[in-house]
């Protein structure tokens, strides 16, 4: 079953940058975190669209409180790394490379990409947790983009 809103967030071993170890227990302790999930770095909806909205709304997000902005996808740290360079992410959100899907399963948001050559991924999602609690749950229907949007989001905060 899918995380809910006043659940905890599962406390999963993921990677950021430099394949440094992080784990979503302390990521999201005593902050307030929104994580918003692709299901693929350099895929089309997710390179041209959803990133880049958190890119470009970072700054009204954290003037809603909003510590951290972090965006999780299976993939690996390199991968990550890559894409947010090229997507000119800067410092203002923080890559979750959840590469054998641990997380999303965690969070019962994993979705079976098998049928297109993904193999397991993260559905596309965006969370807002407080202090570890999970105040906000926006799940995207497959192959849409609306409900997890930075614009939706920052309605939400």
């Amino acid at each position: 079953m899918a995380i809910q809103v006043g659940e905890k967030i599962p406390n999963v071993t993921i990677k950021t940058s430099g394949m440094q170890d992080i784990s979503t227990g302390d990521l999201c302790a005593g902050k307030k975190v929104v994580i918003f999930s692709v299901p693929g770095a350099f895929t089309p909806t997710c390179s041209e669209q959803h990133f880049p909205g958190f890119i470009r709304h970072a700054a009204d997000i954290k003037s809603k409180g909003v510590d951290v902005i972090a965006c999780m996808s299976v993939n690996d740290s390199f991968v990550m790394d890559a894409w947010a360079k090229d997507r000119g992410a800067g410092d203002d959100i923080t890559l979750l490379a959840d590469g054998n899907a641990e997380f999303a399963k965690a969070l019962g948001l994993e979705m079976d990409g098998t049928g297109i050559g993904f193999g397991t991924r993260a559905q596309r999602f965006a969370l807002v947790i407080d202090d570890g609690t999970v105040s906000h749950v926006a799940v995207e229907e497959p192959m849409q983009f609306d409900v997890s949007s930075a614009e939706k989001v920052l309605e939400a905060l």
